[in-house]
């Protein structure tokens, strides 16, 4: 069944195929922030919008030759497109094969609807070794096709303003989400509140609304708002679209601190210390990286000053370490914690009762990035992933300092800062179509893209 949020996805599609590809892929990212929204409703699947736009994405990409040609080369060996590849193609026969291979020769936590009744069950093929299979193929799309559109100069900077308005969507929701509860009138948000999942957007901890945005849960904004922080904080930082970056990256630090989710407020250490990290590499006495070299020469005094500030004063002080306590420390020993504390032991010991190889992608359900790895493509799995990010993200290619190697830094930042909720709260292998988004730009080179040409035979200059 097609929901109203369905057909307006399809609308939009339609008018974005008669645009143009920049228009296409800017709005698969802002669909991206959808999590709770439902296009299409087949029984107890639900189809999101921004996997319903992916295809008139790619009805735009591979009707274009050129576009076509750079989606086909960004996944030809050893570019981090191939290895990606290779995690898919293994983990739809792992999905397919293991769990019927290995049957009954260890327990699970069934991610999908298993035909055995209970919360830990004996392995075998589950509903979600199919629509983990279909999500982790449409990853590899997305990320194709968004090479592909960024490998032009326009395309590039196209990815990076939606990215940017990514972030100031996401921040927009949140705050609806927060009036919308306080005044009672959550039905405004219905339209995008309608996937058949469990939604947790009327829930408080510590007396204060857990912020979901337009997620189902706050764990879920935390970690998107989190990718959101690492993009702008690192374009800020570098000197790029600053009214409108730095604004956006002080709001996602605040939002995601005030989230009450452990995951925000456990992963924005790690993110923030990247982020001054990025700034001693980009400062500079030049003045496009002025933000750069303010931050790296004052961060430090002020956060001394600021924690100076808050042990002096007893009541402040024991108002953040309650809040951090029930957060964060005291998560442990919750139901939630102590469940998905199962749910890790359980997946570490289907790694080895598989001999390494794992139960099949979408079979066991985990809260870590690494034990869903290990859990259900095993070695082979985690060693393509490995590779992918490796090459996505540790080449350092193009001019430095200019557009395209910060925005490139950017991304590959945000990457990072959405590995890092997924490594203390992600159920799956599949990352979401953002990560591969990220990860696209990250790999993309518009520098050598649609603007390169080349010596004919007879002298000439022939485009590419």
């Amino acid at each position: 069944m097609i929901e109203p949020i369905g057909f307006a996805t399809i609308t939009i599609g339609v008018l974005c195929m008669l645009i143009g590809q920049r228009a296409a892929s800017s709005v698969l990212i802002v669909t991206t922030l959808l999590g709770s929204a439902a296009a299409i409703l087949i029984g107890s699947i639900n189809i999101q919008p921004a996997h319903l736009f992916l295809a008139f994405v790619a009805s735009v990409t591979f009707t274009h030759r050129r576009e076509a040609a750079a989606a086909i080369e960004a996944i030809t060996p050893p570019k981090p497109g191939f290895w990606l590849a290779c995690l898919v193609f293994y983990g739809v026969i792992s999905g397919f094969l293991l769990p019927r291979l290995l049957a009954g020769s260890t327990f699970i936590v069934p991610l999908g609807t298993s035909e055995y009744a209970g919360k830990v069950v004996p392995l075998g093929p589950v509903s979600s070794n199919l629509t983990q299979s279909v999500y982790l193929a449409a990853n590899l799309a997305c990320f194709t096709m968004i090479v592909a559109i960024a490998s032009t100069r326009g395309g590039f900077e196209a990815v990076t303003k939606a990215l940017i308005a990514y972030a100031a969507v996401n921040a927009l929701f949140a705050f609806l989400d927060l009036g919308t509860y306080a005044t009672e009138t959550q039905r405004v948000l219905d339209f995008m509140r309608n996937a058949r999942y469990t939604l947790h957007h009327e829930e408080e901890v510590a007396g204060l609304k857990r912020i979901v945005g337009s997620f189902t849960e706050a764990s879920s904004f935390a970690r998107s708002t989190l990718g959101a922080l690492g993009f702008t904080g690192t374009l800020w930082l570098c000197g790029h679209y600053s009214a409108w970056t730095g604004p956006l990256a002080l709001i996602s630090l605040g939002l995601v601190v005030l989230s009450t989710s452990s995951t925000g407020l456990a992963g924005v250490f790690p993110v923030m210390l990247m982020l001054y990290v990025t700034a001693l590499q980009s400062s500079g006495l030049h003045a496009s990286r002025r933000n750069s070299a303010a931050v790296a020469l004052f961060a430090p005094p002020l956060v001394l000053l600021a924690l100076i500030v808050v042990l002096l004063d007893a009541e402040t002080s024991a108002t953040i370490r309650e809040y951090f306590n029930v957060v964060v420390l005291n998560k442990s020993t919750t139901h939630s914690g102590i469940e998905r504390s199962s749910w890790n032991t359980l997946a570490l010991q289907n790694f080895f009762d598989s001999w390494g190889f794992g139960v099949g992608l979408g079979t066991s359900r985990t809260s870590s990035i690494l034990l869903a790895l290990l859990s259900n493509v095993g070695l082979p799995g985690l060693i393509f992933y490995g590779l992918f990010t490796a090459s996505a993200f540790r080449r350092r290619h193009g001019t430095v300092r200019s557009f395209p190697f910060d925005v490139r830094l950017a991304a590959r930042n945000a990457c990072l800062s959405l590995l890092v909720g997924d490594l203390m709260a992600s159920p799956t292998v599949d990352q979401g179509l953002l990560f591969y988004i990220l990860a696209g730009l990250a790999s993309a080179e518009p520098e050598f893209g649609a603007a390169s040409r080349t010596v004919g035979v007879h002298g000439r200059l022939l485009e590419q």
